[in-house]
């Protein structure tokens, strides 16, 4: 009983001594965003339909993730993260069927986002949805 007891109050000492020194903490996820502007972007080549596709992590306080983070987040801010509002300048895009399917999800202003569309080839994604979804540089 007494080695039990003295277990115990070493544990509850380490734990006092764990918190008195401070404890660290994970780094920073999207959900722990003051902002709540974050997305989880992928592209698919086909239809979509296939898992364990790799993604990027979109942060936009401050713009991160990749490449054109900065454009991405400024172009989603201009549609309050609507990426369904997103219009670009006129493209011209070869009439080749390759299908990419794009899906983000996430939070945009406090409000969650999920969003998915397959477009006839990148270039119609491109013109369609801006720096969102360049997640290859």
């Amino acid at each position: 009983m007494t080695r039990s007891i003295s277990a115990v109050r070493g544990g509850l000492l380490a734990a006092a001594a764990a918190l008195a020194l401070g404890v660290t903490t994970p780094p920073a996820t999207a959900q722990d965003s003051d902002s709540g502007n974050w997305l989880f972007v992928t592209v698919t080549r086909g239809d979509g339909r296939h898992g364990g596709t790799p993604g990027t992590l979109l942060l936009c306080d401050p713009p991160q993730g990749h490449a054109r983070a900065a454009e991405a987040c400024a172009d989603l801010d201009r549609v309050g993260g609507d990426i369904g509002k997103l219009r670009q300048k006129d493209a011209f895009c070869p009439m080749i069927y390759a299908p990419v399917t794009a899906h983000a999800r996430g939070e945009w202003n406090g409000h969650p986002v999920d969003y998915r569309e397959t477009f006839s080839n990148g270039c119609g994604l491109a013109a369609q949805t801006g720096a969102v979804f360049a997640v290859d540089g």
